[in-house]
């Protein structure tokens, strides 16, 4: 999908401590096979906030960068992929109650780690259905803690990481311009992150933590290494196709690529060999002290290449990301200036 007269405004982070990776294999809590395959060097890790604490946190500060008023906001998305704080509770309407305090639609989005693309997506054309609409808050957060995740072991070669990420989307004005945007699924795949394990009445009824590597195995064992690798390689092609087409560029133009906050080994398999993407082209030495965010490391990527000074005014950016489900997503982003915030 082309995109024309949506912008960036601002971006928010809250990552609230690190956690080394060094120090989890002391403790025992990290299989060292994990630390040496992922080259993954610390991860966000939030010792008491929640989720969604996080989250108000982020917006807080997108917010203030964009000098957004409560009657700006048309929408808020809230993208998460785990447990948020509560039970049976609207946490989009905990972070609208924090922050803004308006009377605007504030929904969850619930599509794995591609939340994120996906809510950027609902909001640009939520902004262009209507003449009157302005602006979209858009935040992401999750704490993956045990009981229910073990953030080293419950997905092999992706360590998961604690944080809140915020974007505000414009009508009118900002720092990058959304140039072309895709999504894509294939349902096909639902069962890699399910498995056998049969439905339950609660959560967690069939044990803890979770296990996505044995749900893995037990998709392959039936259905093929190669059925698995083909589609899932086939709908991030899909997507990266459609929106550098959309943009008139080619991969090789953009002067960044960021990719969702994987374990190295991942990343050559899904994104480095097959689209020829130099690790030097992506924040893969930023995003290997962070980890994994969920739905949020198309956005804090996002944030540091321009907070940092390393995107500059004239950059185009290619965001890709994957959610459990399968789904895709694939965004340019072209950035226009230096917001004055990033030197703040």
């Amino acid at each position: 999908m082309r995109v024309d007269g949506i912008f960036v405004q601002a971006t928010g982070v809250r990552l609230p401590a690190r956690l080394r990776v060094d120090d989890a294999v002391a403790a025992g809590a990290c299989p060292p096979r994990t630390a040496q395959t992922t080259g993954v060097v610390s991860v966000a890790y939030s010792p008491e906030e929640s989720a969604a604490e996080m989250a108000v946190a982020a917006a807080a500060h997108a917010l203030d960068r964009a000098g957004a008023r409560p009657e700006d906001i048309d929408l808020i998305l809230h993208a998460d992929t785990y447990h948020q704080g509560q039970d049976l509770w609207p946490v989009a309407s905990y972070i609208q109650r924090e922050t803004l305090r308006n009377s605007c639609p504030a929904l969850e989005i619930r599509q794995m780690s591609n939340g994120g693309l996906t809510a950027v997506e609902l909001a640009a054309a939520y902004l262009k259905a209507a003449p009157g609409r302005r602006q979209a808050l858009l935040t992401t957060a999750d704490r993956f803690c045990e009981p229910g995740i073990d953030r080293w072991r419950t997905d092999p070669g992706t360590p998961y990481a604690d944080g809140g990420t915020a974007l505000v989307l414009s009508r009118h004005s900002g720092f990058a311009a959304l140039t072309s945007l895709a999504l894509f699924a294939d349902s096909e795949l639902e069962p890699l992150h399910r498995g056998d394990t049969p439905f339950s009445p609660a959560p967690f009824t069939n044990g803890m933590p979770v296990d996505f590597d044995a749900a893995k195995r037990s998709f392959v064992e039936r259905m093929g290494i190669s059925y698995a690798v083909a589609r899932s390689g086939a709908g991030q092609y899909s997507v990266v196709k459609e929106a550098l087409s959309d943009a008139g560029m080619e991969l090789a133009d953009a002067a960044w690529v960021i990719l969702p906050h994987f374990g190295r080994r991942r990343l050559q398999s899904i994104y480095y060999r097959p689209f020829g993407i130099d690790p030097d082209r992506t924040p893969w030495e930023w995003a290997r002290t962070v980890g994994h965010l969920g739905a949020g490391d198309q956005f804090a990527s996002l944030d540091r290449l321009v907070v940092s000074g390393r995107a500059v005014p004239g950059d185009r950016c290619v965001l890709m990301s994957v959610g459990a489900g399968y789904s895709w997503g694939c965004a340019v982003v072209d950035i226009l200036d230096r917001p004055a915030w990033a030197d703040g």
